[in-house]
């Protein structure tokens, strides 16, 4: 993989964690004109449920924008493309599907390979 190519996802996932942290403050500014009697608001469960949920999109997208950072550094480096459970090579169709893996297929398909 390029660097261009590794940026390209990075530059997404940053933009998927900005748009998620926008409709989390636009919910906010819902809520803060909404009652906060959610016992008997029919919309406070959903707006609590809508909130949950963003929060973990938000999570799983910092983690692969983090995860990507981390690819990066492998690749200036010279480490990526390289298993780090067994040394070998991470097939490039892999890397294209996933391109922050750390492990190969046969790695990843073991648990008892996978590292922790």
């Amino acid at each position: 993989m390029d660097p261009a190519t590794l940026a390209a996802a990075r530059a997404r996932a940053q933009e998927w964690v900005g748009s998620l942290r926008r409709e989390l403050d636009a919910l906010a500014d819902q809520q803060a004109l909404t009652s906060h009697d959610d016992e008997h608001d029919p919309e406070g469960v959903t707006i609590a449920v809508q909130r949950a949920q963003l929060q973990g999109l938000l999570a799983a997208a910092e983690q692969e924008r983090d995860e990507l950072d981390r690819a990066a550094d492998r690749l200036a480096t010279g480490g990526y493309g390289r298993c780090a459970v067994c040394g070998g090579p991470i097939a490039p169709d892999r890397l294209e599907a996933l391109p922050a893996a750390t492990t190969c297929i046969s790695c990843a398909s073991d648990p008892r390979r996978r590292r922790r």
